[in-house]
């Protein structure tokens, strides 16, 4: 095999390679922009979380000022898990009747559900973009090393210009390239993580909220 096409073979085995790290782009999947092992829900609906009361019935829990406010509390990451409990008694120790105290801890799961929901929601439009900017590069690398291939297997004129500033800023930028999506790629098992943990967030308060009614 000549320098020229042991180059070509190289450079693609190298986006084989990177294609097998991109889950996105190594196997086909229902939605070819979505690459992480879990399966993609969109929207997450209350009824996966919540046994307790109706929420409609509740009332809606942006018109109680402190169950919205310790909805948004208990949503905030800065919250910690193992604080909840001590929090859920701190908001209900002054309601005295039953019936009531539900209907503001189901207000305040109401507002947690829609904060946590509306952020997993964010984070899964934004796992789209990344994965489909991942895409939009790839297709960039195979363009450039297509055609440092082609000017290595080609006249020895347009050979040539593998050796000018041309051809070291194309050999340069696909490198430049391909770093750049392995590193991301690097990063796409933390980012798929990110909708699950919300999850987790979310059916956790859920518990602790419905262990108090």
């Amino acid at each position: 095999m000549g320098e020229p096409r042991m180059i070509r073979s190289i450079l693609a085995a190298s986006l084989v390679l990177m294609a097998v790290a991109a889950p996105a782009l190594a196997q086909p999947k229902p939605d070819p922009d979505w690459p992480c092992a879990q399966r993609k829900v969109s929207t997450l609906g209350y009824g996966s979380f919540w046994t307790g009361p109706d929420l409609a019935a509740a009332g809606e829990w942006g018109n109680d000022r402190e169950a919205a406010q310790f909805a948004r509390k208990l949503a905030s990451r800065r919250t910690e898990l193992n604080d909840v409990d001590g929090l859920i008694d701190d908001f209900t120790k002054d309601i005295k009747d039953k019936d009531e105290k539900d209907k503001r801890l189901t207000r305040v799961f109401a507002g947690v559900f829609e904060v946590l929901n509306g952020e997993r929601n964010t984070v899964v439009a934004g796992i789209v973009r990344y994965a489909q900017g991942q895409q939009r590069l790839a297709q960039r690398i195979r363009d450039e090393a297509d055609k440092i291939g082609d000017s290595r297997e080609g006249p020895v004129e347009d050979a040539a210009k593998t050796a000018t500033k041309e051809g070291k800023d194309l050999e340069n930028a696909f490198n430049w390239d391909r770093r750049i999506f392995e590193e991301r790629n690097h990063s796409v098992t933390y980012v798929c993580e990110v909708p699950t943990l919300l999850e987790q967030r979310l059916g956790e308060i859920a518990r602790k909220l419905q262990a108090k009614l």
